[in-house]
């Protein structure tokens, strides 16, 4: 009598060593009758021009999984397709599985073909099961919410905490007797910090094909030139490991802070690994609770590291399925505006847009604070499209998925959403941006002028979007005291604001001249 065969389907970035769909295929059947399915799915993969950096990374860490599980006796199917569709029915034909086990998509495309359609194509049963990336999947503190209501992070944040014991002490009180040391995180750096740099991993034989196969391909923003990104677990933990000994300490006073010289500061640049399954979120942050409690990093870093990880990253996580598929389409501000060509090519004299878009196209990476509030700032100040802003993160970014990137920044960046996932819009004058910098001390802009042939256009560009929308954004408490002080404006600063922020708008137009000068 044959032997049933088990197919665990594993989406390219569920690349987890134990995988519930293969610990549940290999329970049935034993491991040799498991077949695990990897598909590289091409229509997804090219819809839109992603950074060849984050193409690199895909395909080479799912490949290397691959490898990585048949070293250990799994036989794998690593299936190139146009679609999942055509991938699935592929491995179908050729394996003849009883039945397939996959983990939940993390995107809402690929969910619903997990959920409509998977059955039909496979002609068998598809067992979805949770995906154990995200913490939420385990504890949710609101199970049920109400598709109108505004729930706010910090809350969610602290029964996170609470469920899973971390940075809590035996009496139920949070570490450090606060539950939130932000206020701390918030240091502009020196002109003599030198934070160690992260990691550079050499390529295998693997990612060296992958870069050649992507280079041929010839589609995509940015360059392969200088990838220098792990592509296994063990790349990752290695990356891990090295921020926790170097740099975690003095994460958290420099977190919000941007450097011309220094692009990473302190950051971690572990989000890629821990979006594709090779980082466990719970892992990371009880190795950085252990970290405070032995002395190694102080608890303003510690706290702050968790927070992105229990809090920031899983609320995203939550208000991406709650919000979704309306999320994507979301526009409250209604902003049309096309994005600015130097937006792809950093032509640009803003030194702050150039510097960060110039390490996009270098690295497929920034901190969160550059994307923000210079990316995120800037858009919402021209009223640019939120999708067209949400494609172009989405394409940049190594680290970016649609749920990453849409609650993000359609949500928090762009407030297009009308407040949901944030409670105010992150807007910035180059006052801001000064502070916490060093990029206006090498622009042609003056980050003190409010107008003026060399003011820099973040400072008109805010006070017009405050008298714009004076009305809607004086009933925000959180934003009130801002848009109070568009009462000291005199009519004729008013007047030179509406008239500037407009030629600068029209000058961005991305039919026109891609720069704009001070000349």
């Amino acid at each position: 009598m044959k032997k049933s065969i088990v197919t665990a389907w594993i989406a390219p970035d569920q690349l987890i060593l134990d995988h519930p769909a293969i610990a549940i295929a290999e329970r049935e059947v034993g491991r040799d009758r498991v077949r695990v399915l990897l598909i590289e799915n091409a229509s997804w993969m090219n819809r839109l021009p992603f950074h060849r950096q984050r193409k690199v990374l895909i395909r080479s860490a799912g490949r290397r999984y691959a490898c990585e599980l048949a070293e250990l006796g799994y036989r794998v199917d690593v299936v190139a397709a146009a679609t999942d569709a055509e991938g699935l029915a592929d491995h179908i034909k050729r394996n003849d599985p009883e039945r397939i086990v996959a983990a939940r998509a993390s995107e809402f495309e690929p969910l619903r073909f997990q959920l409509d359609e998977a059955e039909r194509v496979a002609g068998r049963s598809v067992e979805i099961v949770d995906d154990p990336r995200f913490l939420v999947n385990r504890f949710n503190p609101i199970v049920a919410p109400d598709r109108g209501k505004r729930y706010v992070m910090e809350t969610f944040y602290r029964s996170m905490r609470k469920h899973f014991k971390v940075l809590i002490e035996p009496d139920g009180t949070p570490t450090g007797g606060r539950w939130n040391f932000d206020a701390m995180n918030r240091r502009r750096p020196p002109r003599d910090l030198d934070p160690p740099a992260p990691p550079v991993f050499e390529l295998d034989a693997i990612t060296r094909k992958t870069i050649a196969e992507v280079d041929a391909e010839g589609s995509g923003v940015g360059s392969t030139e200088g990838f220098a990104w792990g592509t296994s677990r063990a790349d990752a933990e290695h990356a891990f490991t090295d921020f926790i000994e170097n740099r975690l300490a003095d994460f958290g006073p420099y977190e919000d802070a941007m450097s011309s010289s220094r692009p990473t500061l302190y950051h971690s640049l572990l989000s890629p690994y821990m979006n594709l399954g090779l980082l466990d979120p719970l892992d990371m942050v009880r190795a950085a609770e252990s970290a405070y409690r032995r002395g190694a990093a102080p608890i303003e870093s510690v706290e702050g590291f968790v927070r992105q990880i229990l809090g920031w990253r899983e609320f995203i996580y939550w208000q991406y399925h709650r919000l979704s598929p309306e999320l994507a389409s979301m526009n409250a501000w209604n902003a049309r505006r096309p994005i600015p060509n130097f937006l792809w090519n950093g032509e640009t004299e803003l030194h702050c847009v150039k510097t960060v878009v110039d390490r996009l196209l270098k690295t497929a990476y920034t901190h969160h604070i550059e994307r923000l509030m210079i990316i995120c700032n800037f858009c919402l100040l021209t009223g640019v499209d939120p999708s067209e802003v949400s494609d172009w993160f989405k394409t940049f970014y190594i680290d970016s998925h649609d749920w990453v990137v849409e609650p993000n920044v359609i949500g928090m960046g762009l407030n297009a959403d009308g407040g949901i996932v944030a409670t105010k819009p992150y807007i910035a004058s180059a006052a801001y941006i000064n502070k916490m910098s060093d990029y206006c001390a090498s622009c042609s802009f003056d980050p003190k002028k409010r107008t003026g042939s060399d003011a820099c256009p973040f400072n008109y560009l805010y006070w017009n979007f405050l008298i714009e929308h004076e009305s809607e954004l004086r009933s925000n408490p959180r934003l009130g005291p801002a848009v109070l002080g568009t009462a000291r404006i005199k009519p004729d600063e008013r007047a030179a604001i509406s008239r500037e922020a407009a030629t600068f708008l029209a000058s961005i137009d991305p039919n026109q001249d891609a720069s704009f000068s001070s000349d």
